[in-house]
């Protein structure tokens, strides 16, 4: 005991040594009048504000008070809305840190300065919703990857791993949603539960554990009401987001260097928490069709098939072509009944036929594969009870190579969501769905169908 408590004791020595060594090491800490910052408006627009620090040679961090936020002595923010804003700069050095608050305030709208290509293209404008939900483009060939950080002479370019389409079906990223706001640039970060992140990164989000592949799954519900920024530092274009959400894969960082950004295309690098590796991700908008390679050389053009529509469908940007037969009808209207499991804005609304079998189908990008995710569900909202027909197709074959399976639907008049197992089906068969409300029951009512997807 004597020795643990003379080690313990040298221990604490040796500590308050190594403390005033470092102490010793540190600078001045930052008076308030360093955290000082003037600010004007842009030539631009009186609604596009340049801010300048007093202090120069340190850490600047500024919260701009619209949700938006960037780093360095000077920065700009835009503020399409009049208002009052309130700005927060804290300037870090060796010796601490300060922070500063002023509220500024902008006197007029200026709904222009959301029609940037970028606001545009990420969010869907001002023109549109008001929103935009991205996702990983699963479908499709270096949709994930990692290189080497730097990058070789090679490029930005996932040099170490390109993953193939639908080859990271087991680690649930392709079920995390990402939707962009335009109204207080709000981000919404849905996950299903469970998230995909780095080995390096499992201390960030509790309960992690190995996924089918390498490194890790954790669980993680819905990170709703978070903020995204886009900044342009040296030329270079960042997106971030707020809070414990993230885009794709967790990998330590929640910036990531803009690679393209189109109307229906956003691919991204960042760097990992060890700095050795560049993550890359491609996503595109919720229900896109997605783009090919024509293999040519020519490079990448829209798929030649424009009626095909990959899973999942929830009917909220992308509008699915749907097919009714037996007098069946078909319309994607705003959600009559926003409550219980669903609270999403659009769905699918049919009136069952006079046909004992009518309903409506779907045609898939690509062929349905349930080696991994063996089953289909939607949520539907039912006038009745009774049997509902969830159909597969080969649409080549005039309805000769199809699988059924009968589900049935115990309660009437709310959201349920309901499931068919097609794990017995062989995969490369079919790529049409096809949805027959109230099964053998003709002029049933009106139904209505959303969020249509592989689990």
């Amino acid at each position: 005991m004597r020795i643990q408590v003379l080690a313990i004791a040298v221990l604490i020595g040796l500590f308050s040594v190594s403390c005033k060594k470092k102490k010793a090491e540190l600078g001045v800490a930052p008076a308030f009048e360093d955290a000082e910052f003037t600010y004007a408006p842009s030539a631009e627009s009186p609604n596009i504000i340049q801010f300048t620090a007093a202090k120069s040679g340190s850490i600047i961090v500024w919260d701009f008070g619209n949700g938006t936020a960037a780093k360095g002595k000077t920065a700009r923010a835009i503020y399409p809305l009049k208002g009052s804003y309130l700005v927060k700069i804290t300037v870090f050095t060796k010796g601490g840190s300060v922070t500063m608050n002023k509220e500024i305030t902008i006197a007029e709208d200026d709904l222009t300065l959301l029609g940037s290509p970028d606001i545009v293209n990420l969010t869907g404008g001002i023109s549109g919703l008001g929103f935009k939900t991205w996702v990983i483009d699963s479908s499709r060939d270096g949709h994930f990857g990692v290189g080497p950080n730097p990058a070789s002479a090679a490029g930005l370019v996932p040099e170490y791993y390109f993953a193939k389409a639908f080859e990271q079906r087991e680690v649930d990223m392709y079920n995390d949603r990402y939707t962009f706001y335009l109204e207080g640039f709000s981000f919404d970060m849905t996950t299903k539960g469970v998230v995909f992140i780095d080995d390096l990164a499992v201390g960030d989000y509790p309960g992690s554990y190995p996924s089918p592949a390498d490194n890790y799954n954790a669980p993680l519900e819905d990170q709703l009401n978070e903020n995204w920024n886009i900044v342009e530092e040296d030329g270079i274009k960042y997106l971030s987001t707020t809070g414990k959400s993230f885009i794709g894969f967790y990998a330590g960082t929640r910036t990531y260097q803009i690679l393209k950004l189109s109307e229906n295309e956003l691919s991204l690098v960042y760097v990992d928490a060890n700095a050795t590796l560049l993550w890359y991700l491609r996503l595109v908008p919720l229900g896109y069709a997605g783009i090919v390679d024509t293999g040519d050389g020519s490079g990448p053009v829209e798929p030649a098939d424009t009626n095909t529509f990959a899973l999942p469908i929830d009917f909220e940007i992308i509008k699915p072509i749907v097919t009714p037969f037996g007098e069946s009808t078909d319309s994607i209207i705003t959600n009559p009944f926003k409550s219980g499991i669903d609270s999403s804005n659009f769905v699918l609304e049919t009136k069952k036929g006079i046909e004992t079998w009518a309903g409506l189908f779907i045609n898939h990008k690509g062929k349905l594969d349930f080696t991994t995710k063996k089953s289909i569900s939607l949520k539907v909202y039912a006038p009745k009870t009774g049997d509902f027909m969830i159909k597969l197709e080969d649409k080549a074959s005039k309805n000769t190579i199809i699988k059924e399976m009968i589900v049935p639907i115990t309660k009437a008049n709310e959201w349920v969501e309901i499931s068919a197992d097609f794990s017995s089906t062989s995969p490369g068969l079919y790529d049409r769905i096809t949805l027959i409300p109230a099964w053998n029951d003709s002029n049933a009512g009106t139904f209505y169908i959303d969020d249509i997807e592989q689990k």
